[in-house]
């Protein structure tokens, strides 16, 4: 059954049979011949108007009145919905038209319709979920969708975290590598308990490097990381490859690389607690003090925080510059990938304001990065910004963003990612640069 779950979704024969599958379903979906050809014109057409309607009426609901989504989906994701939702129609209305009395059982042309019509919406369907999944770039293979391979990282080994009578990590700049160390690094989970905030995460996801695992094993940097929401920190193992792209940069730089640690700030995968204090939850309590004092006691790490970065992809981002401007002695360094300009609940801010502390805008604004930037100032440390090019919203917002961050005095670099939207994309590619952005703060030699 491996094979099944490495088969990848965003290539190779999975992709071009939801392209066949596709164009032929919605070919014979689309296609009428004899009498009637300007009536089913103009029924195809009315299908495809109805659709674009439909779709935009419930993305209005979901962002304005339900409160379900606080972003609008992207361009490109809606322009996908059309195909699937007017190849709906026209199924709803070939079977319509196939309808015998009933007295009568249908028969053979009737039923050979209604399959062959099922099987074309199924074929389109799977075009539009695949170009939809590929477009977010979370789930590359079966396994990603299915959760296996996540599901097989097993609890921190002892091994790795700190114990005494044990050699203590020496600091990196005094490390010299040797010839055993492992090609990867290793992947564990553990529950990082709420001893100040009460606060209750799902698991947590830690890679450790090659010079983590040798004897004795330098102190290394921390890279603590949030998902985006909805999702969970898995996200950063499948959308974001997160042990791939470490790996790489491990493997150009002696085995070293940050020690990582994705943290789960909502509680579920539906959650969104702002990362703030308020009524929701004592979020920012659980990641400036539970947080970083577990990884301290538990983990083989740098104690100095300048060594220590924050980041995320897009809810996650804006988490992560949260921290980096409320918490700068906690996490001096901030890698951001496609962040919100604040913290959103909703698209309509008062509904935020009202959810997380009533009617006080002003408690709301002081904690917001923006707000924050324009009180204080943070020589020393820095902000990577990463949006895709083909996002102008968070394109836009992180040109607003960046620009406070300068007059606030961190070292910025902005960049765009090339050929990728407000997707998995944007944050995997960016990391690269991100990582080598942050290489020298870390002491990292090349």
């Amino acid at each position: 059954m491996d094979f099944i779950a490495d088969i990848h979704l965003t290539d190779g024969p999975v992709l071009w049979l939801a392209w066949a599958a596709g164009a032929a379903g919605g070919a014979w979906l689309l296609w009428r011949r004899g009498p009637g050809i300007r009536r089913w014109v103009l029924v195809v057409a009315a299908a495809v108007l109805i659709s674009g309607a439909l779709i935009a009426a419930v993305h209005w609901l979901l962002i304005y009145v339900l409160s379900t989504l606080p972003e609008e989906l992207p361009r490109e994701v809606l322009a996908w919905f059309i195909p699937a939702v007017t190849a709906l129609l026209l199924w709803a209305y070939r079977l319509w038209t196939l309808r015998t009395p009933r007295s009568t059982s249908p028969g053979r042309p009737a039923l050979r319709g209604r399959v062959t019509a099922s099987l074309a919406l199924l074929g389109v369907i799977l075009l539009t979920a695949v170009q939809v999944n590929a477009y977010f770039g979370l789930n590359h293979t079966v396994s990603d969708i299915l959760g296996t391979a996540v599901a097989r990282i097993q609890p921190l080994d002892s091994a790795f975290t700190r114990q005494r009578g044990h050699r203590a990590a020496i600091p990196l700049a005094e490390w010299t590598a040797s010839a055993d160390i492992p090609d990867g690094g290793v992947l564990g989970t553990a529950v990082i308990p709420g001893a100040v905030s009460g606060f209750s995460s799902r698991e947590a996801y830690i890679y450790l490097p090659p010079a983590y695992q040798a004897t004795p094993r330098p102190a290394l940097p921390v890279l603590v990381l949030f998902s985006g929401q909805p999702g969970g920190p898995s996200d950063w193992l499948t959308g974001g490859a997160l042990r791939s792209r470490l790996d790489r940069f491990a493997a150009a730089h002696h085995g070293v690389a940050p020690v990582a640690v994705v943290i789960d700030p909502n509680g579920s995968a539906t959650a969104n607690t702002l990362c703030m204090d308020s009524r929701i939850a004592k979020a920012d309590t659980f990641l400036s003090q539970d947080v970083p004092r577990w990884i301290s006691q538990t983990l083989d790490v740098d104690t100095n925080h300048r060594r220590w970065a924050v980041g995320g992809f897009s809810f996650g981002a804006t988490c992560a510059m949260q921290m980096g401007t409320r918490h700068p002695d906690v996490y001096q360094s901030v890698l951001a990938f496609s962040s919100e300009r604040e913290p959103t609940l909703a698209k309509e801010r008062k509904k935020t304001v009202e959810a997380a502390f009533g009617d006080d805008t002003a408690a709301f604004d002081a904690q917001t990065p923006l707000n924050v930037m324009k009180t204080r100032q943070f020589p020393g440390n820095a902000i990577y910004f990463g949006a895709g090019a083909t996002d102008p919203e968070f394109v836009a917002y992180m040109g607003e963003l960046s620009g406070a961050a300068r007059e606030a005095g961190f070292d910025v670099e902005a960049e765009q990612i090339p050929n990728a939207g407000h997707s998995w994309e944007t944050a995997s590619k960016g990391l690269t640069r991100a990582l080598d952005f942050m290489a020298s703060r870390w002491g990292i030699a090349p």
